[in-house]
């Protein structure tokens, strides 16, 4: 997978949350769509996008992504050191600002990024991570349970729950979703337990904002 991918060194990875201009690393975490016309058409053509009912505002964290978690959430899976904050930027952090976490020792690491990159871009919300599906950048792409009322999916360059790294993006908004990715688990109840875990916690905290 490739280009513009948040890669941290403690988590390694850069959950699925896109600007549509590649996908996940292979061994580690997020995707990062490619613009191309046929991803935006389609995404936007798509009946199968779910909507968001009621958005939620994230501007309160795109300059502290890492407060987007609680620290008791974050601590009960055994993450008790500081996160590491990605920046959004035009390089590594383009598809939006990022926190990622990491259990020393255990190679287990977890990262949510906030996608207002992908949004700026056009390329925001499932739709896009949709379109990047349809366009072929991201071949697996399969219906999550919702969390809290807000429709989610499990979205990478392939099926890598089994082996313990699972990318779940969550809707906001109809532009706006927040990427997930939990590694280094046992396998895919784990991994996807711990990343839903994480994402109820945020959209608690969304709402509270």
């Amino acid at each position: 997978m490739s280009v513009r991918v948040i890669a941290r060194a403690a988590a390694g990875a850069v959950a699925a949350s896109l600007l549509l201009a590649g996908c996940s690393p292979e061994k580690t975490g997020t995707a990062t769509p490619a613009p191309s016309e046929t991803a935006s058409s389609s995404a936007s053509a798509n009946p199968d996008v779910p909507k968001v009912a009621s958005p939620l505002d994230v501007s309160k964290y795109v300059s502290k992504p890492c407060d987007i978690v609680p620290s008791s959430v974050l601590s009960s899976l055994r993450f008790t050191d500081p996160g590491d904050v990605q920046a959004q930027d035009n390089g590594l952090g383009a598809s939006g600002p990022g926190c990622s976490w990491r259990i020393s020792g255990e190679g287990v690491s977890m990262q949510v990024i906030i996608g207002t990159g992908n949004r700026d871009n056009g390329l925001g919300g499932l739709a896009g991570l949709y379109g990047a599906h349809d366009s072929g950048q991201f071949p697996f792409l399969e219906p999550a349970p919702e969390v809290q009322g807000y429709p989610a999916i499990y979205v990478d360059k392939r099926d890598r729950r089994p082996i313990g790294n699972c990318v779940l993006d969550v809707g906001v908004a109809d532009d706006l979703a927040i990427n997930v990715y939990a590694g280094g688990y046992e396998g895919a109840d784990d991994s996807c337990a711990a990343a839903q875990q994480v994402a109820g916690a945020i959209i608690t905290t969304l709402k509270g904002a």
